[in-house]
Formats: C-alpha cells, structure tokens, sequence
C-alpha cells in the first residue's frame, strides 16, 4: 500500500468526527478526567475558575467522543491514553528527559532536556504508524500567539516520527472559521478545523450532584494506545542541538553577520526555541549596565543593587524572534526574575521562573558564569543595542521640558521582593 502521509486519516476524521454528538452520556462520562475541585467548579459563579474546570471537561468530551468515532475504524489504529486513561506517575524531572511523557495530571508532554517543550491535547496513529495530534479550543481570544504553536509543534513531532505530514485537527466549542489565523492553519491539507455546541449548550445537560462522586478511573477500549506503544523515528538530545543551534549563532556573529541572518535555514533542525548563552562574569554585569536600563517596578537596578540582591545574571535569546531575555538568580528566595524587553527601552520584569518550572529551572541552576567582556559586547551589538540603552535614555530625558509646579515625591526604594508575577 502507497504511503499516504496521513491525508486519509485527515480526511476520515473531517468526514465522520462531525457525525458524532456531544450527547448527555459523553458530557457525563467526560467528568471522569476531572479533579474533585474542578468538579465543584464546572458549575462555579466565579467566571475565571469555572471558565477553567469548563475547558477541562471539554477537552475530555472530545476525547471521549473520538474514542466513540474511532471504535469501528480501520484507517485509525489508535488514540493515545490521557487524562483519566493516562497511567498514574510520580516521576521526578531531570535534564536527561527527551521524548514523549505524561505529567502527572496525565497531560501529554514533549520535554526536552527536562523542559516541557509542547503540550497537545489529543494524540492519534493510523494504520501506517502516521502521528497526528490535535488541540481543543474554548475561547477566540487565546489565538495571538496560536499560529506559531502550532507550527512548532508541526515541525517537533515531524523530527521526532521522521514525517513530512503531521495531521492536525483542531476542535473549537465556538466559531472560529473566520479568524484569519485559523484560515491560515486551515490552508494545509494535512488540516482540518471542527466546530461543536457551545460549553454552555451541552452543559446544560449536566447538573453538579449527578458529576460530584463520579470517579476517575480508566476505561478499557480496543483503540487506546499507551505513550510506550509509539516510538519515536530517531534519537533525540535536545540538549546537544541547542548547544549546536548556540555554537552556529556564535560563529555567525564572530563573521559579523547582519541579525536576520542568525535565522536563516540550515541543517540544524529548526526546533529549539530558546537559546541559553550563558551567565555573565561580574565585569559582563557591570558592562550591560552601563548599555542598557534594567527596571523592577519602574525602579532601576545598579551594577552594586545587581550584585547585592542576585547572584547570577544569564542571558538567552527566544527564536526565531530573536527577541533577547535575560534571568536574574535571587539570592533570598530560590527563584529567577525574568526581564524582558520594555516597549519604551531598556528591560523590565516580567515573572518569575521558581522551582514548579522543574525543567527549565534546573536548566538555568546548572548555567554557571562564561560570558566575558568581549562575548557580552557581541550579545549587546545584535540583540540588546538599540532596545534602550542608558545613553539614549540620557538624551531622551534631556529633551524633555520640565514641568512647572509639579510636586516631585521620592518613591520607596524597590525590593527585589516586591514584583508578583505569573510563571
């Protein structure tokens, strides 16, 4: 039989996913991925924490309806476990973890290096050993940064299973059919969108005291696989190609080639998305305040604050935006500030990065200092000069006209401890 990328596969999904309802028995059976709290909170007058429960439970009514559409297909050999179905672990994150894993939850995770480098929602395998995935959608107004997700995610299950084609569907509880990144994904005929009821539509079919007691526990189905059941087309060391993607923007920039060119195709596969360069040397740290502002709650940091209040200072770069970050070590707590670029110059906090982000954060404690004074100026030449720096400020400042009769009141000095932020 001629390979046929998964093109059928697709196109049996887009004929008969459709045909399957979100009926009351699937809404009901669904409730069995949830957890106890978000249980109560499917039904919760507390908009931000039912709005959560609510995209769980539809994640698992897709799921279960696709396990009912697929039960007397031959084209499909099977849906990957998850959610209740998923095996129960407990494993601890280290930074040897390559490949296709579970959380704890049951959520499909590709890590890489320890890190969770993507999550997809649903998992899938035709007769011909094809991998598809899809995602599941409740809400348009989580698309800005969509379009690129799922590109990568596209090109990561590609290297991994060795595929031209990754099938992808993409099920949303509203109508997303006219948003123009949608209708881009949409062009690829290794796509397919399909639109359900609304949340609130088949939700109505539920009552909270029938959901509260229903356990959750797996099922037995002829066409469920487990994790272990897929192998991957060939090895993969998400370290050693971040290192190799590091070195060839290294010995780009050492040629003095224009930025855009740090981004152009080569043979290193196009699936690292964030480039560790390292931690500064104290004389780095003093260099990139002297080019540039760093802000904590619009307060500047000093190279003697800096040094006061963290002991390590890394650099990175996310691709292919080549958009620079930069992670400050706490020395109180065991967590990193994340700055980011600010819109009107210079770098601001953004978050913290603490031990919950088991991966990426032991990632950076293994990071030690190895960035010298002339590796630091190379970095500030192409991704940090002209992002503001204290020059500029200086001369922005001075153009300004100054205020008459404006009360000048000192701010407090601000503690590396005040920021709250988001992981």
């Amino acid at each position: 039989m001629a390979l046929n990328n998964g093109v059928e596969m697709i196109e049996w999904m887009r004929t008969n996913l459709v045909t399957v309802k979100p009926t009351r028995n699937l809404s009901l059976k669904a409730t069995r991925h949830l957890r106890k709290s978000e249980k109560k909170y499917l039904f919760s007058e507390d908009i931000s924490l039912m709005r959560t429960a609510e995209g769980r439970w539809y994640e698992g009514l897709i799921y279960e309806m696709l396990l009912e559409v697929v039960k007397e297909c031959d084209l499909i050999k099977g849906i990957i476990r998850k959610g209740a179905d998923a095996p129960y672990v407990r494993q601890k994150i280290t930074q040897n973890q390559n490949g296709m894993f579970y959380s704890n939850y049951g959520d499909i995770k590709v890590r890489g290096n320890g890190q969770d480098l993507a999550e997809v929602d649903l998992m899938f395998v035709d007769r011909q050993n094809t991998v598809g995935f899809g995602e599941i959608v409740t809400s348009p107004s989580d698309l800005k940064e969509f379009e690129a997700e799922i590109i990568f995610k596209k090109r990561l299950i590609g290297y991994l299973f060795g595929q031209p084609i990754v099938p992808f569907v993409l099920i949303s509880s509203v109508d997303i059919s006219r948003n123009s990144v949608v209708q881009r994904l949409m062009k690829e005929p290794d796509s397919v969108l399909i639109i359900t009821a609304s949340c609130e539509q088949i939700k109505r079919a539920l009552n909270p005291r029938e959901i509260r007691y229903r356990p959750r526990k797996p099922i037995a189905h002829p066409k469920l696989l487990h994790l272990e059941d897929v192998h991957t087309k060939r090895p993969f060391d998400y370290r050693a190609l971040h290192d190799e993607r590091k070195q060839r923007m290294l010995d780009l920039m050492g040629n003095g080639v224009p930025s855009d060119a740090l981004t152009d195709p080569d043979e290193v596969p196009p699936i690292v998305k964030k480039v560790v360069f390292g931690a500064l040397y104290p004389p780095s740290i003093r260099l990139l305040c002297s080019r540039t502002e760093i802000t904590i709650k619009g307060e500047s940091l000093t190279y003697e604050s800096i040094m006061k209040d963290f002991s390590k200072v890394i650099v990175a770069v996310n691709l292919p935006e080549l958009k620079p970050i930069l992670y400050f070590r706490s020395r109180k707590k065991k967590e990193y500030f994340k700055m980011v670029p600010s819109k009107s110059g210079g770098f601001k906090y953004e978050s913290r990065r603490t031990p919950h982000m088991a991966g990426f954060f032991l990632w950076l404690e293994s990071t030690k200092p190895s960035l010298g004074a002339q590796m630091t100026r190379t970095l500030l030449k192409y991704f940090i000069a002209g992002n503001g720096t204290t020059e500029n400020k200086t001369k922005q400042k001075s153009r300004r006209s100054p205020r008459r009769g404006r009360n000048k009141t000192s701010s407090p000095k601000t503690s590396p401890e005040m920021p709250s932020g988001g992981q």
